[in-house]
């Protein structure tokens, strides 16, 4: 049995990946900041866990309650408050910083010494095209008309955070996901991708052997060049 933990899972992507990795067979447990908000990812049969990304003390909490790990989805962020320069302070990008990369590595760093036990240790941090420069200065592309600077210098740290854990951990499978523009609360359900689409290259990097790609930026289509 495949034990997995996903962070932000009360609600859009991360409810449909814990939706999809238990149909696959996983038993996961369902971080989240406010279990009350739990009800959809308890009908799934998901356990729910009192999870703050950005509080040392619940993700300590959080993980020492699993038996054990096979696979961390580190899907929880934020989008911010400041999308121009005008708008923007230091504390508007400190707060993304703080869920979208410090947040991050504070969730896998408690997590490491149960994931080095794991016959097949995954890590799937959830990226964005956002975070790709090349994406950012190509017309037609989603993430072109994008303004804001804190999202996408987190999410850009992130692609490059997964990149250096990979070579760290050799032994492990760590991969960045790019959900793509997905229709979700998160902006203002806008997108064009269902909600199954933007969690197909998450899904997918979840599901990997030991064999599989490590240190690889993907979307629904497969691997994405840097």
């Amino acid at each position: 049995m495949t034990t997995t933990l996903i962070t932000g899972a009360n609600r859009s992507l991360g409810l449909e990946t814990a939706r999809r990795l238990i149909e696959a067979g996983h038993t996961v447990y369902a971080g989240m900041r406010d279990t009350a908000s739990g009800d959809d990812a308890r009908a799934l049969g998901a356990h729910v866990v009192q999870l703050d990304v950005t509080d040392q003390a619940s993700v300590d909490a959080a993980v020492a309650s699993l038996p054990e790990l096979d696979v961390l989805v580190n899907n929880a962020g934020v989008l911010g408050s400041a999308f121009g320069v005008d708008d923007l302070d230091a504390a508007a990008i400190d707060d993304v910083l703080a869920t979208n990369v410090t947040g991050v590595v504070r969730v896998t760093q408690a997590a490491l010494p149960l994931l080095r036990a794991s016959s097949n240790p995954v890590v799937v941090n959830v990226a964005s095209g956002v975070g790709f420069t090349r994406w950012l200065t190509t017309p037609g592309h989603d993430e072109y008309p994008v303004a804001a600077v804190p999202y996408a210098a987190s999410k850009a740290a992130l692609i490059a955070m997964t990149v250096q854990y990979a070579k760290n951990l050799p032994g492990f499978r760590v991969n960045a996901s790019d959900p793509g523009y997905t229709a979700t609360a998160f902006n203002g359900f806008g997108g064009h991708q269902t909600v199954t689409e933007g969690t197909d290259a998450t899904v997918a990097l979840a599901t990997i052997g030991a064999d599989g790609p490590t240190g690889e930026f993907h979307d629904r289509n497969g691997r994405i060049a840097y």
